[in-house]
């Protein structure tokens, strides 16, 4: 059966914590799907774990990213290597909710560009995590939603959804940290395409350590912060439409 939704995940040092966040997404997705989790190198020591799983669920596929290491390339590499006309970004540690997936997917099949799970929405929440990075998160989402108008109040989020035909017309030029939610957001924004969220509980992580370096990587937010104030930049042959699905693809 053809996937309707391709979910990536990248992954550094997780070993074995990854596969009970494997287990809650297999079990809440009920659309076709493959799970790409990317890690930076073959001997990554989440790899071991990730070929045992994928030896009896064939819906995995581990990846290894070979445009450099850090968390923007292994998102960019597997956004470019997915097979389905909607893809996810969720985090290995856990805090986002598998359970929305299909919901997400769902919102990029009826016409948006990126469906974005939002901590700032009414009803959303963030629990636990470092005070200084939510305050500084929580601004950003307000600014660019009231004055930007960038579709939702989480644009910092990575937890998205995306119409892989946007992501190709668009392309990725984050290659450090997790900004490229906010990229893509900010792309969508200058182009005028449709942007749509749904509330979300992010719960920090319950075991590991942190990969996210707030210093070293916000210049690299405030660039695409700025970005989504620009003038409007309409995509050259692109044509946004609802993504066909076919009868037997339904769930």
């Amino acid at each position: 059966m053809t996937s309707r939704v391709s979910i990536v995940i990248p992954a550094y040092n997780e070993a074995g914590a990854i596969v009970p966040v494997l287990d809650r997404v297999f079990e809440s997705v009920g659309l076709p799907c493959e799970v790409l989790v990317v890690v930076d190198s073959d001997d990554d020591p989440t790899m071991p774990f990730l070929r045992e799983y994928a030896a009896v669920e064939p819906r995995l596929r581990p990846t290894v990213n070979t445009y450099g290491r850090g968390p923007a390339n292994a998102i960019r590499y597997g956004l470019e290597h997915v097979a389905s006309p909607v893809a996810v970004v969720t985090m290995a540690d856990g805090s986002d909710d598998p359970k929305q997936i299909d919901e997400l997917t769902r919102l990029v099949e009826r016409g948006v560009v990126v469906a974005a799970a939002s901590r700032y929405a009414r009803t959303g929440q963030q629990v636990g995590g470092p005070a200084l990075k939510a305050a500084l998160s929580r601004l950003a989402g307000w600014s660019l939603y009231r004055f930007a108008r960038v579709g939702t109040r989480d644009a910092t989020n990575s937890f998205k959804a995306y119409s892989t035909e946007f992501i190709r017309a668009v392309g990725i030029e984050s290659d450090k940290g997790f900004e490229i939610g906010l990229e893509l957001v900010a792309k969508a924004r200058r182009a005028r395409l449709p942007v749509a969220e749904i509330p979300t509980i992010w719960l920090d992580r319950a075991f590991g350590v942190s990969n996210f370096k707030m210093s070293a990587w916000l210049p690299r937010y405030l660039r695409w912060y700025r970005h989504a104030f620009g003038p409007k930049r309409p995509l050259v042959g692109y044509q946004l439409q609802p993504i066909d699905v076919k009868r037997g693809d339904r769930s």
